[in-house]
């Protein structure tokens, strides 16, 4: 059942054929540099993409400006003490500045962090402090189709190899990735949580939940973890995040806004630590590189997010999406995540090698031929990781509607009839930060 009418809506078209081909070959046959002006359907991303709500766009405007005491602030923290459980919280800019003040408080030089998998920008600022970021997922997260209720769940057993190996004084963070983005939006179990809370225990460690996609994950748990089936999503989402010593967030996803992040904490020693480390880099600890209306409309937004029609609403969509591809014949990832679906690329382009990139050839072939972006999540995006050849068709939240969805599924479905003429990609410029290397690197086509 659909949570929510439309009350504004954006005018779009699809560019001339012509006009795309040449916008990807300008663009370095990287999506990231295409102007938005020259994409249909946009699902690069989820990440600040989506429709605020009415209570949100009243709360812009109500939005408190003030440089210090800002009410707007008092608003956020009083949501996440509501939503989520925490006391403290330190807001920033975006995900990314939340990650930089947590992991730049709590990691150094020839330290261990590990993960059920790492995604770009944490990977990135893990390496930043001089650390080794480390993926733990269980064996099946990365086998496209066998059925799985939990697939992006931590596994322990690579998790104490790696402290056998190391020792546990190297391991002062372990994070959980909820839902787990890099291993195709897949969930976490509250119990696998559980268990990771007692392991970061005994290895003396601090346990750090990446909460961006909270919302989504506990309503996985309710449909999937017999424990929780007569609960609700809030309350699974305080249970699931209250095993953590710290969370790490991007309002950009579940908080429901454009701007917008956080780190939220019951220790006093952390959350000082975080706060000066803020001050240094996002602004003063009650707006945090936000303005106040931004502050106040994701404190809405984490409100909004834990409404069993929002949330239930949100996990429809993309079932649909992927019920509509696999019907289709578009080999993806399955079961499908909450917030994306994941195309099988090496299956889709059989014929290109994985040196040819056959994930950033399947995104710019989604491109050229219907004006459709999404996202390389394979060797081009990870470097010298051992993960599957994937492309995310990310769905912004209350954005798009069913025809927006079967026009992908037309365009991917072309794509595949005509995959032979499809060819491979090499790099030809990146920057030194291997690691996010896709965001601005320059490709172009094999010729064979």
């Amino acid at each position: 059942m659909v949570a929510y009418k439309s009350k504004v809506v954006e005018r779009i078209h699809l560019p001339s054929r012509e006009r795309r081909e040449r916008a990807l070959e300008e663009a370095g046959y990287n999506v990231f540099e295409l102007a938005a002006e020259e994409v249909f359907v946009d699902l690069l991303t989820d990440s600040g993409t989506g429709a605020m709500s009415d209570e949100q766009w009243a709360a812009l405007l109500r939005g408190d400006e003030s440089y210090a005491g800002s009410r707007s602030f008092d608003e956020l923290e009083s949501a996440v003490q509501d939503v989520m459980g925490f006391s403290r919280v330190v807001p920033t800019h975006q995900g990314r500045g939340a990650e930089n003040v947590l992991y730049g408080a709590l990691l150094s030089e020839g330290d261990v962090a590990l993960n059920n998998t790492h995604f770009d920008t944490t990977r990135a600022h893990v390496a930043n402090q001089g650390a080794d970021p480390v993926d733990c997922p269980v064996d099946r997260a990365h086998d496209l189709t066998v059925d799985g209720s939990f697939k992006g769940n931590f596994s322990l057993d690579r998790a104490w190899s790696i402290v056998d190996e190391v020792g546990a004084e190297r391991v002062p963070v372990v994070i959980s990735t909820i839902t787990n983005n890099s291993a195709a939006g897949q969930p976490v179990s509250v119990e696998n949580t559980r268990r990771v809370r007692e392991f970061a225990d005994e290895i003396g460690a601090t346990f750090v939940i990446d909460a961006c996609r909270f919302a989504e994950n506990a309503a996985f748990v309710r449909d999937r973890e017999a424990e929780f089936s007569d609960s609700t999503a809030a309350e699974i989402a305080r249970e699931q995040l209250g095993y953590a010593d710290a969370l790490v967030m991007s309002g950009k996803k579940d908080g429901l806004v454009n701007a917008g992040g956080f780190v939220a904490t019951d220790n006093e020693t952390l959350f000082e630590r975080c706060k000066q480390r803020a001050i240094l880099y996002e602004g003063f600890p009650t707006y945090g590189g936000m303005s106040g209306r931004d502050v106040a409309a994701m404190a809405v937004g984490l409100r909004e997010a834990v409404e069993e029609a929002y949330v239930t609403d949100r996990l429809e969509q993309v079932r649909t999406f992927a019920e509509l591809l696999e019907d289709a014949g578009v080999p993806i990832y399955t079961p499908p995540g909450g917030h994306a679906v994941y195309l099988d690329a090496a299956s889709a382009l059989p014929h290109v090698p994985p040196a040819e990139f056959p994930g950033q050839a399947l995104v710019c072939a989604l491109y050229r031929e219907g004006g459709v972006r999404g996202v390389e999540l394979g060797s081009f995006a990870f470097p010298d990781t051992d993960r599957p050849e994937l492309v995310r068709l990310a769905i912004p939240r209350r954005t798009y509607h069913r025809e927006h969805l079967e026009h992908v599924v037309e365009t991917a479905t072309t794509v595949l009839e005509n995959q032979e003429a499809v060819s491979g990609l090499e790099v030809i410029s990146e920057p030194e930060n291997r690691e996010l290397r896709h965001f601005t690197a320059s490709l172009e086509p094999i010729s064979h």
